[in-house]
């Protein structure tokens, strides 16, 4: 469970730095090569995949998977911190169906 928690938050980390990549691009490819949010952010993903593969192979597929959503909830937060963004209360009633949904799964594994 924690090797899945673990990649979650990675994977959110990774999407934070993929949009600031992002922001940085040109229309010019080598914006593209001397980017390194946008390489730490793809490196980011890749290594939150072990980390969740590590995980699911430990663990029941039907509890675990759903705790990636957790990564949901942290890239809000991300986004609020880096990217100023707005959380709006369709936002929260989101992060709540994400909880309220991870704790029936877990309620449905026992």
């Amino acid at each position: 469970m924690a090797l899945v928690l673990f990649g979650s938050l990675l994977g959110s980390i990774g999407a934070a730095f993929l949009k600031a990549g992002a922001v940085a691009l040109t229309r010019h490819w080598t914006s593209l090569a001397y980017n390194w949010k946008l390489l730490l952010g793809v490196t980011m993903y890749l290594l939150s995949s072990v980390f969740f593969i590590m995980g699911i192979a430990r663990g029941e597929l039907s509890v675990l998977y759903p705790m990636v959503s957790l990564g949901y909830i942290c890239t809000l937060a991300w986004s609020r911190i880096f990217f100023h963004e707005r959380i709006t209360s369709t936002k929260l009633a989101g992060v709540g169906l994400i909880l309220a949904g991870i704790i029936m799964m877990n309620l449905g594994s026992r």
